[in-house]
């Protein structure tokens, strides 16, 4: 996938983080760590997402620094070191020379010299900011020569990070685009007996053919697995009569897609299985319809929550006033089949920075530039003992999910290529075979 952000907009990242620190200061942020699979084998590398975004690098050991001294800015990657046997066997290594060349940075040095430099350079400096936890060895080094308070740069850089330029924006529409199709395909073949693997594959081989990665682990729920919120063995065979949960996006250039579709692996909805889907879409139409510029977080969720609370009474799964269903503080006997937020900030992480997941302090303020997830569901497991419900909802769980841009002019849905209707749900499903 070729870059869709340009060197002079990291550049423009870097002056306006230095912008923000204090004056005559040292901002340091490592790169992940790979991570041990089994043995000697090593899951797929994946750059941290602050490295990514001011400098668009993504070789492990390797650190960002940037500086302000005197309010100019000096921004140095500290990279591996080309090494024509380790080349061999693990492929190209960019090191120094070549990160002048193509990469935002006004200096670069290898990784090795990384304690030299640093010990010479920290006098430099009044202040320092480092994100501590990625990588022990360079948090070592740093309290081995810095005795002062280490301050930490993600205040800045979260509340940067929650606004997305256009080049950002753009990479989030292609992702959604291609997750779009995924989901579309995944309906399409389709059938009743399918294995949950078989859609997981599926989807999962149209990221690679279009060089995106998943953003995430798939959900491929069947039946009563559709009800658990994270399931992740995606193992079982999918019955006739049942519906599937896929929640499932792709990265692109680090930028994450997060979408969740339910559909009939039939093809046909049943009454039961309408009932629920109807209402739950309803509660996604309202919540999407909440998200203007200027609306606090929790908007979004009173859309949803009001819907599905209104919706269980009418169905008559719920039997109490629609106050008692709701709660003071939505937390009232519709939490009994909605457990969880509204949506989340998304990103280069897919729980991205900014705040505003479930549980968390109160969300931010929605602004022109953010995007959030909007995936509002009902869960009516027949394997819980904690709830009642009509036998006929038994076993359903459905979620719908898309990516939301918010503008001035109101929401936009950058993932509205991907069907959620129950007509074009039903057009779509099984198509392919």
């Amino acid at each position: 996938m070729e870059d869709v952000v340009s060197n002079s907009e990291f550049f423009r990242r870097q002056d306006d983080l230095i912008s923000k620190v204090l004056p005559n200061s040292l901002v340091i942020i490592p790169n992940n760590l790979a991570s041990v699979r089994s043995n000697d084998t090593k899951y797929p590398y994946r750059a941290n997402s602050y490295v990514i975004y001011l400098s668009n690098w993504i070789e492990q050991k390797s650190v960002l620094s940037i500086s302000n001294t005197d309010g100019a800015r000096e921004t140095t990657l500290y990279v591996k070191p080309r090494e024509t046997q380790k080349e061999i066997w693990e492929g190209r290594i960019i090191g120094p020379e070549g990160v002048l060349s193509n990469w935002p940075v006004d200096s670069s040095n290898s990784i090795l010299d990384f304690e030299n430099s640093i010990k010479s350079r920290l006098s430099k400096y009044s202040n320092l900011y480092l994100i501590v936890g990625i990588d022990p060895d360079i948090d070592n080094i740093i309290q081995k020569y810095w005795h002062k308070e280490i301050l930490d740069p993600r205040i800045h850089l979260d509340e940067m990070r929650s606004i997305k330029s256009d080049s950002e924006i753009d990479l989030m529409k292609i992702a959604c685009s291609i997750s779009s199709d995924a989901h579309i395909k995944a309906m399409a073949i389709s059938r009743p007996g399918i294995g949950e693997w078989e859609i997981q594959a599926s989807i999962e081989g149209h990221f690679t053919m279009c060089r995106s990665t998943n953003s995430y682990n798939p959900i491929v729920g069947g039946g009563d697995n559709s009800t658990i919120l994270h399931y992740s063995t995606n193992s079982e065979t999918i019955g006739g009569d049942e519906l599937v949960l896929v929640d499932a996006g792709c990265e692109v250039n680090g930028y994450a897609s997060d979408i969740t579709r339910t559909w009939p692996v039939s093809g046909k909805f049943t009454q039961p299985q309408r009932d629920i889907y109807e209402l739950v879409l309803k509660a996604e139409i309202a919540a999407i319809e909440a998200c203007q510029a200027g609306s606090p977080w929790i908007n979004m969720h009173k859309a949803a929550s009001e819907v599905l609370a209104r919706g269980l009474i009418d169905l008559g799964i719920l039997d109490c006033s629609f106050e008692q269903a709701l709660g003071n503080n939505f937390d009232g006997e519709y939490r009994k089949f909605f457990m969880h937020g509204t949506g989340h900030m998304l990103g280069l992480d897919v729980h991205d920075v900014g705040g505003g997941r479930q549980g968390d302090k109160p969300g931010p303020e929605l602004s022109p530039g953010m995007v959030v997830t909007v995936e509002p569901g009902l869960y009516f497991a027949s394997w819980r003992n904690d709830i009642s419900v009509p036998k006929k909802y038994s076993g359903i769980g459905i979620r719908i999910e898309d990516d939301v841009l918010i503008t001035e002019d109101g929401p936009v849905v950058l993932s509205d290529m991907c069907p959620k209707t129950i007509d074009e749900i039903e057009s779509i499903v099984g198509s392919a075979l």
